[in-house]
């Protein structure tokens, strides 16, 4: 017998981007389904690099303490070529003053969903696994969807809003009629998590560069573990499924031209490197993340990171709407961010994948006889680390551009309206753990105690539930994260970037930001609250 079940928000898929939004929407209290085909999290290390604008994330829900106990730092690079060390850089700190987490942190795929959704668990939540997509619809009032169950029935889900985090072949995206824009490298990778013994120390990340080509050895929990990726020449002709290990070996031997043995395979894989992006990342009541919005080169370890922010990014607007808070219009603002910055990370890794593997004459010159000489160097300058880690570790993606982020007083600032909350400690605490309400986060910076709680006070008796309020003492730390000496005020969105500053210490640009901008009135339309 066909039964329906009725929610608020239907997700497509649980790997980490749909694990990664059900959580936020946990943290929010709202209501959700997810379903994924598959029988459960996946048992394969998949992607591995954990970067320092995720781990700000897990800190908020109580996870990034735990993300960091079981994963490796990734210390150093060894840069090689010619089965010679020719270059070390040190990346154990790289991020210092910029982030908790100065750091990229080697963590599988297996274990980040582990964690995620172990917390769904730990509040009651449940995935509906080998559970498939059928078909969907939508109305102006909300979404219908089909799906076949695990014993082979047919179950209807009713919701508000649908998210296809279904991967880059995303069935959603498909009944969406979106496009996916880009291109296919002709080259193919390759992929390995096993033993390695070889003379060098298992404490960095190994980069073996070749004429037209590399071998990466990411280290991993346990003794003498890698991931090992690299590329096939261009002359290689085999489809993905037909390749065996002992081609892939064979690869890496030549490669990396070192005494070494590559044992106890746990699994690996080939596949062609796309970089595409929907058209747009929502229609209607329906919205993509993650891979079925986005895919490129696994250059910078980026991709895994990206769904985590897309579900990061849309969580909050859906609660707030669906909570009466905010008005719909809200949710356009999901594609309007997120898309922006997709297209600016495909760029990105286009660009890096050329210069690690281009087969380019000028190319492999640098590649071979300057790079690996000069890295070294170059990460000795702290103006050098300053812009290579917020590119890496996405700390330094901005919203400048959005409807979301008010200029009207931030030209003396040092930081914008879209940037991310900068990094700085209070007393000997980062600034983030104030930071962890699901809320908006209305910050005082003064030393006039008197004129703050009086702020304080009037913003409790009027926003108490939507926004929190935190005074900050105006110290050098903060005057020197934000370039001015004299009191200010701030409104930070509950994704923690910021949505305005002001030199006002009154509520008025508060008021009007969140009536105008966010959609927000006093008295609540009933029928615009949770609905089920």
């Amino acid at each position: 017998m066909e039964t329906t079940i009725k929610t608020n928000v239907v997700i497509i898929g649980a790997g980490p981007t749909g694990l990664s939004i059900a959580c936020q929407l946990a943290r929010y209290g709202v209501d959700f389904v997810v379903m994924d085909q598959n029988e459960g999290i996946t048992p394969y290390s998949k992607a591995i690099g954990v970067h320092a604008r995720t781990i700000e994330i897990y800190e908020q829900i109580g996870l990034a303490q735990k993300a960091v106990e079981q994963g490796t730092i990734a210390g150093k690079v060894r840069l090689l070529s010619g089965g010679t060390v020719r270059g070390e850089l040190h990346l154990s700190n790289i991020g210092a003053g910029l982030s908790p987490y100065p750091y990229v942190l080697m963590l599988e795929q297996s274990k980040n969903e582990k964690l995620l959704y172990n917390y769904l668990q730990s509040h009651g939540k449940e995935i509906l696994w080998q559970t498939e997509l059928q078909s969907f619809s939508q109305t102006d009032s909300g979404v219908t969807a089909q799906v076949i169950t695990s014993e082979g029935a047919t179950q209807t889900i009713e919701a508000q809003y649908l998210v296809g985090c279904d991967g880059p072949k995303s069935p959603t995206r498909h009944t969406l009629g979106l496009t996916f824009e880009g291109s296919t490298f002709d080259r193919m990778f390759y992929v390995a998590d096993a033993q390695v013994d070889w003379t060098l120390s298992h404490d960095a990340l190994h980069v073996c560069l070749s004429a037209d080509s590399f071998v990466l050895f990411f280290p991993l929990k346990g003794e003498q573990r890698y991931r090992i990726i690299g590329v096939f020449p261009e002359t290689f002709a085999k489809d993905e499924g037909d390749v065996l290990y002992e081609e892939i070996d064979r690869r890496i031997q030549e490669e990396t031209n070192l005494d070494l043995n590559v044992h106890a395979v746990e699994w690996f894989s080939t596949y062609k490197v796309h970089t595409r992006h929907a058209s747009r990342f929502s229609k209607g009541r329906c919205f993509l993340a993650g891979d079925a919005a986005h895919i490129h080169s696994p250059v910078g370890a980026q991709g895994m990171n990206t769904g985590i922010q897309d579900g990061y990014n849309l969580a909050w607007k859906l609660a707030l709407v669906l909570q009466g808070k905010a008005d719909k219009k809200l949710l356009e603002t999901y594609s309007e961010e997120r898309l922006e910055n997709a297209k600016h990370l495909l760029q990105t890794t286009d660009r890096a994948f050329q210069i690690a593997a281009g087969s380019e004459g000028f190319l492999a010159f640098l590649r071979l006889n300057v790079l690996p000489f000069v890295a070294q160097y170059i990460l000795s300058f702290d103006a050098v680390k300053q812009f290579i880690f917020p590119m890496l570790s996405q700390i330094g993606i901005q919203y400048r551009r959005s409807s979301l982020s008010q200029h009207t007083a931030d030209k003396k600032f040092r930081v914008k309206a879209g940037d991310r909350m900068p990094y700085f400690r209070v007393d000997g605490e980062s600034i983030y753990e104030k930071l962890h309400q699901p809320k908006f986060h209305w910050l005082m910076f003064s030393n006039e105690q008197s004129e703050v709680r009086s702020l304080e006070m009037e913003l409790e008796s009027q926003y108490a539930e939507f926004v929190d309020f935190n005074a900050i003492p105006l110290d050098p730390q903060v005057a020197k994260a934000f370039g001015v000496n004299h009191p200010f005020s701030m409104l930070l969105r509950p994704d923690n970037y910021i949505g305005f500053l002001s030199t006002e210490m009154t509520l008025n640009e508060l008021t009007v930001y969140l009536k105008k901008v966010v959609g927000n009135s006093q008295i609540a339309d009933e029928n615009a609250k949770l609905i089920y």
